[in-house]
């Protein structure tokens, strides 16, 4: 039997279980024949003062049992006990305790790689910078040559939460001065000196870091990811270090990271260019497909979006069948929820119910049942749909949120607008911080009339939440299109546009100020390029409006019958043609 480690399972301590029964010999398997028994490690004294060490650790004595831990560490210069009295340092927040430890570690150890990474990351979480650049080198220098190019690359990892991340690019830089012109692993280093001086905010350092890097090897993704990054940090020079990268056989991958920085930016024609070609050279890509079916949904695409997201819903059940990632259930859940949005938009109403009822994800029933609710509205059954609104249970504040947004959402569409703001008002007495319920809030006042309220709401959301794009945005266009104080309107929708520079929206308001301005020929320039980059009914509307009032009839209606195509139900364009007398 052996007596230490079944006296552990009484104390209940498993990790010193671990430690002392690793320094015990096994007696628990009788030898195939009679040997020499052989000397435990541990003796009876440092069993108890392993024990002893433990209980203070639980007993919160943190600074004696680190100190007995320790003092086992260097008896027996065990790997584990130095780990252990490490961790028990920095469990009590001690990080020079912790260093000593691990510096102990490392020089009763010398080739202990673990050691070694103990040492280096608790002296970046010190903030000691300057001092890693040893423990750094040996990171490198240590590593087999197998692994080496991953683990120069993985060193901007260990300072994404150091607090000089100048001094932090520089030691990385020194620690790599060796590496810069290797063959196989130079591109690795100046890709990670280029992520330390982008995090050091040394734009201009990172872009030519990456330049080299990619001259050294046009072939290789990773200083194109790095480039990708910097494209999403406003580094528009990045975006040709992408593009002569794409310019020869690019990994599938690394397209898809660039649509993705292509999405952020709102460039959705460029970023739908890229999917198409991601879908083309790797046809199983799953995820390009469901992103490249939502944007030609958006493009108003339906019969290809409705493809593509089919094709995506075919390759992700294959997967689910093997895996169970939750990736997967939340695309299912926007797949189903798009094509029921096509079937909704021929007003296939039971194929839209179908989808719906498709969704089997936990996290999506919620979603599936207010689009089921929205199904009623259109069919006029609106109290039905609020019923079964109501009816949804609520498990998170968040659910409660979504569904006042949806019935809100469906009394809009139904031009119930009274309804809607009743719904806001107490939503908002319940909620006074939800800022965001007090823009919607003045979009019905707007409706309603009220518009010195919707004024006032609107002021309320952008003194709290300064940086809101869309709240400037409503303000100023709500101005143009009344045609008052155009002078405001305009500076308001332009600090709208200092946040959110490529929203084709807000520029669509912009041009609706100059057009009512009079500077006709400038509102058709922001709106044809608006209408380029997100094409869409009411900027269709508006577009045709500036050429149909400048005399330019057929393309007006050129532009107009696009907007139907679009979305034949859009109020504002059904309104303009009203106005103007037009019948498509």
């Amino acid at each position: 039997m052996d007596y230490y480690c079944l006296m552990l399972h009484f104390y209940r301590l498993p990790l010193l279980a671990v430690l002392v029964c690793a320094l015990s010999v096994n007696a628990q398997t009788p030898p195939a024949s009679v040997a020499e028994p052989k000397s435990s490690a541990l003796s009876s004294e440092l069993f108890y003062q392993l024990l002893l060490g433990e209980l203070n650790a639980r007993g919160g004595e943190p600074g004696a049992a680190y100190s007995l831990m320790l003092d086992a560490a260097r008896k027996t210069n065990d790997p584990r006990l130095y780990q252990r009295a490490v961790d028990i340092a920095l469990q009590a927040r001690s990080g020079d305790s912790a260093l000593l430890a691990a510096r102990a570690w490392k020089q009763a150890l010398p080739a202990s790689p673990e050691a070694n990474r103990y040492v280096l990351q608790i002296l970046i979480g010190l903030n000691r910078i300057g001092e890693a650049l040893e423990p750094l080198k040996r990171e490198v220098a240590t590593a087999d040559a197998k692994d080496r190019l991953a683990t120069i690359l993985g060193l901007p990892r260990y300072f994404a939460r150091a607090s000089d991340k100048k001094m932090a690019a520089t030691t990385v830089e020194q620690a790599l001065a060796g590496y810069k012109s290797m063959p196989g692993v130079g591109v690795a280093a100046w890709t990670a000196i280029g992520r330390m001086r982008l995090d050091a905010n040394d734009t201009s350092g990172a872009l030519n870091a990456v330049r080299i890097a990619q001259s050294l090897d046009v072939g290789s993704e990773h200083p194109v990811l790095l480039a990708v990054l910097m494209m999403n940090a406003k580094v528009p020079q990045a975006e040709a270090i992408v593009e002569k990268y794409l310019e020869d056989k690019p990994k599938p991958e690394v397209r898809m990271e660039y649509a993705r920085a292509l999405l952020d930016a709102q460039r959705y024609p460029q970023a739908l260019i890229q999917l198409k070609f991601v879908t083309s050279d790797k046809p199983d890509y799953a995820d390009a497909w469901l992103i490249r079916g939502v944007l030609e949904l958006e493009a108003g695409h339906s019969v290809v979006a409705e493809r593509s997201l089919q094709h995506y819903v075919e390759l992700a059940l294959a997967k689910r069948d093997s895996t169970a990632r939750p990736e997967l259930s939340r695309g299912l859940t926007q797949a189903y929820l798009s094509l029921a949005q096509i079937a909704e938009q021929r007003k296939d109403f039971p194929a839209a119910d179908a989808w719906l009822q498709s969704i089997d994800s936990k996290d999506g029933l919620l979603n599936a049942q207010l689009r089921r609710a929205a199904l009623l509205a259109r069919q006029g059954k609106l109290e039905a749909a609020r019923e079964l609104i109501h009816s949804q249970p609520e498990l998170s504040p968040a659910d409660v949120r979504l569904k006042i947004v949806a019935e809100v959402q469906l009394l809009r569409d139904s031009k119930q607008y009274q309804g809607a703001y009743e719904v806001l008002v107490q939503a908002i007495a319940d909620n006074p911080d939800d800022f965001d319920l007090r823009y919607d809030l003045a979009m019905v006042a707007e409706k309603l009339g009220r518009l010195d309220e919707m004024e006032q709401l609107l002021r309320s959301v952008i003194a709290a939440k300064p940086e809101d794009a869309q709240s400037y945005n409503a303000l100023g266009y709500s101005l143009a299109e009344r045609g008052i104080r155009l002078v405001e309107a305009k500076q308001l929708i332009l600090k709208a546009l200092d946040y959110a520079p490529n929203d084709p929206f807000i520029s669509d308001s912009l041009a609706w100020v100059e057009f009512r301005s009079g500077n006709l020929a400038e509102a058709q320039r922001i709106l044809e390029a608006a209408f380029k980059a997100r094409p869409d009914a009411e900027i269709a509307a508006h577009l045709g409006e500036v050429l149909w009032t400048q005399g330019q009839r057929e393309p007006a209606l050129s532009i107009w019958k696009q907007g139907l195509q679009l979305n034949a139900e859009n109020e504002t364009l059904l309104q303009t043609l009203k106005r103007l007398g037009v019948t498509l």
